[in-house]
């Protein structure tokens, strides 16, 4: 608690955010703990999991609800609805906080929004779930296995039948079970300026826990730290917050010393940095996004991590600049996507669905690779990436290039840890999968000027 600011009344007004407001869970939860920064380290983390938990969990918290209120979790008042959504989390997973505090925060809550007369609803209802929980009846598999692994795992039913379509029952049950699981925060150590050993000392000097992350020998898992901005390593610029996935780009684009590098959709810069990093000294990234906040965005982390060879620009990816025509030995086309492959880290994308945002997306990803095409020298490289596993955003689009402009396919190989290589990774492209490699949904596809 901070200026009589209560834990639980700031869980359900970034709640509201997110399911009212369609503000993302990410940026209301760094919001809302920006703005009482100074709350403890035990607060912190109470709120972070029961946001993020409430949101994961949604769907089968819904369920539970439905199964003792007499109205509809979707029928009620949006403030009640989100005070017992996260009372419930609290109930089924997280035996630190008893019960009875539980029901009573909720109900006290509840009548200080003003819902004087909806407390004897408030504390029923959960009085009932921490009575009798174990009395639920959740779908069974054999009942039929989208609707069980979407109460299961708290997913849409179309994104079940999606990927079961896709990928069959066991590799999609592993996907989903995958983003339910909790994970630490994945750094890319900036080994060109200080040496891995040294950052690890450094972390670890702070209290962190630092583990080696898979694929590529510069990546850690750090956890156990109040705010990034408390650790010498961030603060210095030694190491940037990205995940593995994001980082093989890099490693895929391949940039030589000298190179002129066009990063379109660049915000918040971790490519950029990470292509930057590859060229040393030597070499230019022009890092642009849509708008002035975006690159501004870009523009703290170059000042953070003293950054010289990138420059910023806002440019819309849309829009044609001819200044630009064939002047990049790179191009990287980190599209804007569905996000299916972070549903893990951002809860609240999964309940985004809609098959007209899907193809206005796909619409936008292919005006995005019109424009890029005209950028790439004559054999220079397009690296095409989105954080999705979405065929139409991934493989589908690299289709649609091919048979429209004058670019190939070159293999993955070189670039990549052997143990990522795989039939696609010979033609040109990776797809990602949560849970079945280690690391976010992602997809990567390298083409060449011919």
């Amino acid at each position: 608690m901070i200026k009589g600011e209560n834990s639980r009344e700031l869980i359900l007004e970034i709640l509201l955010q997110v399911d009212e407001e369609g503000e993302h869970s990410s940026v209301a939860i760094r919001n809302a703990l920006s703005k009482y920064q100074f709350l403890p380290k035990q607060d912190r983390a109470f709120i972070t999991r029961v946001c993020e938990g409430t949101l994961e969990y949604r769907i089968q918290i819904d369920y539970i609800i439905d199964f003792f209120a007499m109205i509809p979790t979707e029928k009620m008042k949006p403030v009640i609805r989100e005070i017992l959504r996260s009372a419930v989390y609290q109930l089924k997973y997280m035996d630190s906080v008893p019960d009875s505090a539980v029901c009573n925060e909720a109900v006290k809550l509840a009548q200080k929004k003003g819902f004087y007369n909806l407390k004897s609803f408030v504390n029923g209802v959960l009085r009932s779930v921490a009575r009798d929980m174990d009395k639920v009846r959740f779908p069974r598999r054999k009942d039929g296995l989208v609707t069980y692994f979407s109460i299961k795992y708290s997913m849409p039913e179309p994104l079940v039948t999606r990927w079961l379509d896709y990928y069959g029952e066991e590799t999609t049950e592993k996907i989903l079970a995958d983003f339910l699981t909790e994970r630490p925060t994945t750094v890319r150590y900036r080994t060109y300026r200080t040496s891995a050993e040294d950052i690890d000392k450094s972390l670890k000097a702070q209290g962190v826990r630092v583990q080696p992350a898979p694929y590529l020998p510069y990546a850690r898992y750090i956890s156990g730290y109040n705010h990034l901005l408390t650790l010498d390593a961030f603060l210095q610029g030694n190491m940037q917050v990205q995940d593995v996935s994001s980082m093989l780009v890099a490693e895929v684009a391949d940039p030589k010393k000298g190179d002129y590098v066009i990063d379109l959709c660049a915000a918040p810069g971790g490519k950029s940095l990470h292509v930057g990093d590859k060229m040393g000294i030597y070499g230019t990234v022009d890092a642009r996004d849509v708008s002035a906040y975006k690159v501004n965005l870009i523009e703290e982390n170059i000042a953070r991590t003293g950054a010289i060879n990138i420059q910023t620009k806002i440019q819309d990816a849309t829009v044609y600049d001819v200044d630009s025509e064939c002047t990049a030995d790179i191009v990287l086309a980190d599209v804007p996507c569905s996000g299916y492959g972070v549903i893990g880290k951002k809860p609240d994308i999964k309940y985004r669905v809609t098959s007209q945002k899907q193809e206005e997306l796909v619409i936008l990803q292919r005006s995005i690779l019109d424009r890029a095409a005209d950028y790439v020298k004559h054999r220079g490289v397009l690296v095409y990436s989105t954080c999705t596993i979405a065929r139409e955003e991934n493989e589908e689009n690299v289709l649609w290039f091919l048979n429209n402009y004058p670019f190939r396919l070159e293999s993955l190989d070189p670039y990549l840890p052997e143990e990522l290589h795989s039939d696609t990774t010979s033609l040109g492209y990776l797809q990602l999968l949560p849970g079945i490699h280690k690391s976010d949904g992602f997809f990567i596809a390298r083409f060449r000027r011919k």
